[in-house]
């Protein structure tokens, strides 16, 4: 898989571009602020409908501009597709595949997968769990694009459960009683969704943990004990499903959501007191160790860098092995990293179909990584001579 045009309008620092791309290794160079992760971040909100940089969509649409347009076109094998997204701040985002329209945006989702390291990437470690339990979500999309539709789902009932329990707080607060008459309803869709997007969390960390172990000591150049442990808000059910290849077993979707029907039952007076929802996979965490002591706190900044590193190559191998190359991105990375890790980094994405890096001079770009070069300057792009 890779792209071989991205085209933008009123994206971010970009009026118009048109940027043709091809397999291999393509190289970004510019000064900071003049544009380079700007075109990281829209090839990256083509794969995942989502910049790794806000949260919102309205900082993507350049100063002055009512809406942006972003056109990739994607190469797998010997089909090619043309994707277009309408970011429209304020309403629905719309998309067009092969120029006819979609119902929804996230049907595109899957078309083009990507796997970015970022400077961000150090939060992964060192961050609170949101970021962790993103980052398993994105993969989660990136294998099985349907997932999108179950986080929608338990995102829109957390949200109207949520509502309900603050109203109610603020009524019993007040003198009142607080109707919570369909509360019992909203704890049957959370459990649902809830314990279908647990299991599939479960799974991929599964499937994770050896590429992270040896991605760590790859990039590391030791041999740490790399630890990847799920850690789930909700107490696991005696009720065991599927059993793994080391004869360990974990409990199945039926079982997880009987747990979480059990555990919202209990947290029912404090959850209406405190008016937020206290169960459910939206307080999830990854622990992550290194020789067996928490990264978070713990672990030196090298060491961050290589379990960053390392979480991201390991879900770049995961697809690969999915039969779904993706396009690896990576913005600005290697003027963090000391010689060995930038040397062995490059050489373990430098066989990827298609490659696009950032950086700020040429040189901080390995000579594993020696491809086409872009000069990025004052929001325009030329190859360089």
């Amino acid at each position: 898989m890779h792209l071989t045009h991205l085209s933008l309008v009123d994206f971010r620092s970009y009026p118009s571009l048109d940027l043709a791309l091809g397999p291999g290794v393509t190289t970004l160079v510019g000064r900071n602020g003049q544009g380079k992760t700007n075109l990281i971040e829209a090839i990256g909100y083509v794969a995942t409908l989502a910049s790794h940089r806000v949260s919102a969509d309205a900082p993507l649409v350049r100063e002055g501009a009512s809406h942006a347009v972003l056109r990739a076109r994607i190469v797998r094998g010997d089909r090619a597709a043309l994707v277009e997204l309408e970011i429209v701040p304020g309403r629905a985002n719309r998309a067009r595949l092969n120029r006819a329209p979609v119902s929804r945006p996230r049907d595109v989702l899957g078309l083009l997968c990507t796997v970015l390291f970022a400077p961000e990437d150090l939060a992964l470690v060192k961050g609170d769990p949101a970021g962790r339990r993103q980052f398993l979500d994105e993969l989660l999309v990136a294998r099985t694009p349907r997932m999108a539709a179950v986080l929608a789902d338990y995102d829109r009932v957390l949200k109207q459960r949520s509502t309900l329990l603050r109203t109610a707080g603020t009524a019993r607060r007040s003198g009142g009683k607080g109707d919570l008459r369909t509360l019992d309803v909203w704890d049957g869709y959370l459990a649902s969704y809830g314990a279908e997007l647990l299991a599939a969390r479960l799974a991929l960390v599964e499937a994770l943990r050896p590429g992270v172990a040896g991605a760590y000591a790859a990039v590391a150049g030791t041999q740490a004990q790399v630890g990847f442990e799920y850690r789930a808000s909700v107490p696991p059910p005696q009720q065991q499903g599927p059993v793994l290849p080391d004869g360990q077993a974990w409990p199945d979707r039926q079982a997880w959501e009987e747990a979480i029907r059990t555990e919202l039952v209990a947290a029912r007076p404090r959850e209406v007191e405190r008016g937020q929802t206290l169960v459910g996979p939206h307080r999830d965490d990854l622990l992550l160790t290194v020789d067996g002591r928490p990264a978070r706190g713990y672990a030196s900044h090298g060491e961050s860098w290589s379990l960053a590193l390392a979480l991201r190559l390991a879900s770049f191998e995961l697809l690969r092995a999915d039969d779904r190359e993706p396009v690896l991105l990576l913005d600005d990375v290697f003027a963090e990293l000391d010689a060995g890790r930038r040397s062995r980094l490059a050489e373990l994405v430098a066989p990827a179909e298609q490659v696009l890096v950032t950086a700020a001079v040429e040189a901080d770009v390995p000579a594993e990584l020696a491809g086409t070069c872009f000069v990025v300057a004052a929001g325009e792009v030329r190859r360089a001579s």
